[in-house]
């Protein structure tokens, strides 16, 4: 009977032993994967500091919320000197239901104010040809992108969080 309770008793711990051993190799995983996508994300989250989403930073600042493409989630603001860096995983254009298109880099720069986004980097609009946009003004339903001349286009348009499409070249 002991020999029986033994084997039984080794076997229950080893199943826990593997499960705890499992569990803390999850936690490892989870941890590089969080350095992975930013170290200041991580630093926030252990300081108990969570970072809103882009569209509800963007909304704040009274841009519209769907400005970005939908798989650029991870970024940085600087609230001192309000500098906003976007990181998108690939170069891409995205096309708004106004029928304009944006193409964005896989770093965009720039700095955020109420209703503004200025010095821009990374940011290309369809203008006959691809041109730098250097800045986003809101006032009211429109929105003013400034890429050598100033185009101005429904705010409604850009509300909406839309997927970007991969390209080749910036």
């Amino acid at each position: 009977m002991d020999q029986v309770l033994n084997k039984v008793g080794s076997y229950w711990f080893s199943k826990r032993a593997s499960k705890e051993i499992d569990s803390i190799g999850s936690d490892i995983n989870s941890i590089s994967t969080s350095i992975g996508e930013g170290a200041k994300w991580m630093v926030n989250k252990i300081k108990g500091k969570m970072q809103k989403a882009l569209p509800d930073l963007l909304k704040e600042y009274d841009m519209p919320a769907g400005l970005f493409p939908r798989d650029a989630t991870n970024y940085e603001f600087n609230e001192e000197t309000k500098k906003l860096t976007v990181y998108i995983p690939s170069a891409c254009d995205v096309g708004y239901k106004d029928s304009s298109v944006l193409r964005f880099f896989t770093c965009v720069t720039g700095y955020l104010e109420k209703g503004k986004f200025s010095d821009i980097e990374g940011l290309k609009t369809k203008v006959l040809v691809w041109t730098k946009v250097t800045a986003i003004k809101t006032e009211g339903s429109k929105v003013h992108f400034t890429a050598g001349v100033k185009k101005t286009r429904s705010r409604d348009a850009y509300e909406v969080v839309r997927d970007g499409i991969t390209i080749d070249k910036f």
